[in-house]
């Protein structure tokens, strides 16, 4: 789940890992922490390949990095070493942790390690961002991402780097002893600790890197924790290219630095089918139907109906509907009218909405609003308005009371601070609230006469208007289904088994 408070943007979602992020801790896998009296490794070894598994959380293999030391040959007039890297985050992780997906291809001086070109894609947004880097006829004092990988692998140290415009240094200090296995091996390892600005700025906490011990000193592993979990890299495969050509560089650079906005190469569209099943990371199934007995004060309201009821094309993209609806009425309710209902579209992999309409009769009229939420530029128009400027992956109600069933909501352990909230960007009327969930421990509440183990969440809005309803959430600890929803004096309750439940 997006941590509000957390995120990259300068808006509200300030702070959570981005491109630049991923590409320092896979650059920081690579550092070793050799004494200068040890010999000096070979800098660049043609036809290296080294391959990660990223983790994040209890979500593994949520994405992966390459780095490829492809061929050596002449750059306009100058040696140099071809480098590729890619970095790729995949579903659900792509969004609650962070969206990459970068390409770079550096050429690099064989001698100083230093970036002569570098041209780096960026295919995160709606179309493909090219930025392209000539240093062949002004060289440049400053490593870049990748070639700082290979220099930091050849020598010892405290080590700057250029990255977002601004130069940092990275410490690296040796620990003590492991021994790991991965699905690349056993290997003896030494852990180092690394200590930068560059990771206090962007909320990166105890990050710690394991190297072989062997000449190569190859990461191993890395672990870092972040305020919306931990995250890990492992190796996977490392090898050599069985033939290791050395071949002529022959990209055409550009005078200067420019940065290009290039289409993506026209292909073969591929048939689209409906109602494909959702990741199960979501923690609930297409399909599924849950219906809640209602009552205000303790007394019979009516049935309300949660469903998520489709995945189809929306706009031309694909889209997950999610409705809540008044499936049934006591005489006598002046709060609701039969057929009152909520839709929402949203994206099927990370459930941040597209489009939010709320229809209601007798005494919630005034609630009546569509919505459109921009996925890309956080914008949200509603009530024939000008667009106001929200967070992006902004929830709507609905799709927050289905998203925070994958959310991380356990208290901390430790004994001295137990808190453990989670900041949500929440839609509500006219602007974006910070929405607080504050996790208790599961107890047993009584449904029906059944008693049923659940968690409490308690909700803070930050609208002065909504925390006077104190709003809770109860989710079954077992399979996180909403059990019980309380806000002021109404209550609903669960009644019918759902359907096509995600254990």
């Amino acid at each position: 789940m997006r941590n509000y408070s957390n995120r990259k943007n300068s808006r509200l979602t300030n702070c959570v890992l981005h491109s630049s992020v991923i590409v320092f801790l896979f650059l920081c896998v690579f550092f070793t922490v050799q004494t200068s009296a040890q010999v000096q490794l070979t800098q660049f070894k043609v036809g290296e390949k080294l391959v990660y598994s990223i983790s994040f959380g209890k979500v593994e293999d949520s994405g992966f990095m390459e780095l490829y030391v492809v061929s050596r040959g002449m750059l306009g007039g100058k040696d140099s070493v071809e480098i590729r890297s890619k970095i790729k985050t995949l579903g659900f992780v792509s969004a609650t942790f962070a969206l990459i997906d970068e390409t770079r291809t550096v050429f690099a001086a064989p001698d100083s390690g230093l970036p002569i070109f570098i041209r780096r894609t960026q295919n995160d947004g709606p179309l493909p961002i090219e930025t392209v880097n000539n240093y062949l006829k002004n060289p440049t004092t400053n490593f870049d991402p990748v070639t700082l990988i290979y220099k930091a692998r050849q020598a010892s140290g405290s080590y700057t780097f250029y990255e977002g415009e601004q130069v940092y240094t990275a410490t690296f200090l040796n620990g003590k002893a492991e021994r790991l296995k991965t699905r690349a091996g056993e290997f003896d390892t030494t852990i180092s600790s690394v200590q930068s600005e560059f990771l206090a700025v962007n909320g990166i906490k105890d990050l710690k890197i394991n190297f072989t011990n062997d000449e190569d000193r190859i990461p191993v592993l890395i672990r870092f924790k972040t305020a919306k979990g931990e995250g890990r890299i492992t190796l996977v495969s490392s090898h050599m290219d069985e033939t290791t050509p050395t071949v002529k560089p022959t990209p055409t650079p550009s005078p200067t630095p420019i940065v290009l906005a290039t289409p993506r190469p026209t292909t073969t569209p591929v048939e689209y089918v409906e109602n494909q099943p959702l990741l199960p990371e979501l923690g609930f199934a297409l399909g599924e139907v849950l219906s809640y007995n209602l009552s205000d004060g303790g007394k019979p309201v009516g049935i309300v109906t949660l469903e998520a009821k489709e995945r189809k094309l929306f706009e031309k993209k694909d889209s997950l509907l999610l409705t809540a609806t008044v499936a049934a009425i006591e005489s006598g309710n002046k709060t609701f009218a039969l057929g009152d209902v909520i839709r929402a579209q949203v994206d099927p992999d990370t459930l941040a909405p597209k489009w939010f309409e709320g229809k209601f009769g007798a005494g919630l009229k005034a609630l009546n609003q569509t919505v459109v939420f921009d996925p890309r530029t956080g914008n949200i128009t509603f009530g024939g308005t000008a667009p106001i400027d929200g967070p992006v992956g902004t929830h709507s109600l609905l799709s927050l009371i289905y998203a925070m069933r994958s959310f991380n909501l356990q208290r901390s352990n430790v004994a001295s601070n137990p808190v453990n909230d989670t900041r949500v960007a929440v839609f509500w009327e006219t602007q974006p609230y910070v929405f607080t969930l504050r996790p208790d421990v599961p107890a047993d509440i009584t449904i029906s006469g059944s008693k049923i183990s659940a968690q409490l969440i308690t909700i803070n809005t930050g609208n002065p208007k909504l925390d006077a309803l104190g709003i809770k959430v109860w989710l079954g600890s077992s399979n996180r289904i909403p059990m019980r929803f309380s806000v002021g004096t109404f209550q609903a309750d669960l009644i019918i088994p759902p359907k096509n439940i995600v254990q």
